[in-house]
């Protein structure tokens, strides 16, 4: 999760732009108009800093039109992932995130990324930037893919003090997320949320009422564990 290093620019005052591309396993994202994978979720983080009215915006995002961490929990789940979301291997429409998960990579469906091209153009430049840049490499097939996940990372970070006035800098910030937060919603929404909102909802209601972890989630842990000797008892002990 790159928005990590977004929170932590932002706590000294900071902008942060960082992308990101992933290599060491098969690509699963296509490209726009593609029918297989060229790109894994390659995301992208922009973060700007809060006021004393107005919370840090932060966007922390995967290029593809939803993380693969999104589509293992649907499947875990048993639920079907949203439509034009993926593809079989075929090339077909699916919303079955079980293509996703193939250990026969023949068999390897792919995410689509978000925004059509747009989204294919930012991944490719994850890959541009966050690969090349970086110096760790990008994930065309002439490097290794060992079956691991290897992520690399170009960052640009400003201090906002060198360029504008800082008390011009929080008034701007404040009224223009009040402006965007203050339009009319539509039917089916309540608020309008910006960037770094939702995530902060969601993590105070898991501080009060945990992470809800579906069965398969849960068992897989308890076979990990196994695996380096600790018994579903002493799980059960930890957890009490």
């Amino acid at each position: 999760r790159i928005g990590t290093y977004g929170e932590q620019a932002v706590a000294e005052g900071l902008i942060s732009i960082h992308f990101v591309n992933v290599t060491g396993h098969e690509p699963i994202v296509a490209p726009f108009g593609g029918a297989e994978g060229r790109f894994v979720t390659n995301p992208i983080c922009i973060a700007m800093p809060g006021t004393e009215n107005t919370q840090p915006i932060i966007l922390d995002m995967a290029t593809s039109k939803v993380a693969l961490g999104k589509a293992r929990v649907a499947m875990n789940k048993g639920v079907d992932l949203p439509e034009g979301s993926m593809i079989t291997s075929e090339g077909l429409p699916s919303n079955d995130p079980n293509h996703m998960f193939q250990e026969d990579k023949a068999k390897l469906g792919a995410l689509l990324p978000f925004g059509e091209y747009k989204g294919s153009g930012l991944a490719l430049f994850c890959e541009l930037l966050g690969g090349i840049m970086s110096g760790g490499g990008t994930i065309q097939p002439e490097h290794p893919r060992p079956h691991a996940t290897y992520n690399n990372m170009f960052n640009i970070i400003v201090d906002p003090s060198h360029l504008v006035d800082n008390d011009w800098l929080s008034h701007e910030v404040d009224a223009i997320v009040s402006y965007v937060k203050g339009a009319k919603t539509d039917p089916e929404t309540d608020e309008v949320l910006v960037a770094g909102e939702p995530e902060r909802a969601t993590t105070k209601e898991r501080k009060e009422n945990g992470v809800p972890l579906a069965e398969a989630a849960w068992a897989g842990i308890v076979a990990a564990a196994g695996t380096v000797g600790v018994s579903t008892e002493e799980i059960d002990n930890i957890i009490v």
